[in-house]
């Protein structure tokens, strides 16, 4: 199932972790609807812009699934509307700019980033509907300290 033009049902929902532990992560219809429009409002247009393939590392999540991996059970993963993802040959940190100037997001974060390092940590990405509800939070996390991305 195509959720745009260039990303699949399949690669927003892969996960290895889940194939090892048998756990069926398979979304519901609430939570496709919500896949598409981030893939429609943020990947796309990453992909649009850059011009090369993106492999999402990490997109829609079932609670047992999150549970495995030991996220928060509060994560936007769970609900299709956040997305992790680098692109090749571009520094995440330029990545994470580019996406909070130029497109509507509800929360960005460059996560686990070290400066100086240009494909150290990845983009974390979400996107709500309806489109005023997104906060345009965007913030970087190494893990123990937040602090907004400038």
């Amino acid at each position: 199932m195509r959720l745009s033009e260039n990303f699949s049902l399949w690669e927003l929902t892969k996960s290895q972790t889940a194939e090892r532990k048998g756990i069926s992560n398979v979304p519901g219809k609430e939570e496709i609807k919500n896949l598409t429009a981030l893939c429609k409002n943020v990947l796309q247009a990453v992909r649009t812009n850059y011009r090369v393939p993106i492999q999402p590392s990490s997109g829609y999540r079932c609670l047992a699934l999150n549970n495995a991996i030991g996220s928060n059970s509060n994560s936007q993963h769970i609900t299709g509307q956040a997305v992790d993802f680098e692109v090749p040959w571009i520094d995440n940190k330029v990545l994470a700019h580019w996406i909070m100037e130029n497109l509507i997001f509800d929360q960005l974060i460059l996560e686990y980033y070290k400066e100086g390092e240009p494909k150290s940590g990845w983009v974390h990405v979400s996107y709500v509907e309806p489109i005023i509800k997104n906060r345009k939070r965007a913030r970087v996390c190494d893990g123990r300290v937040w602090k907004a991305l400038e």
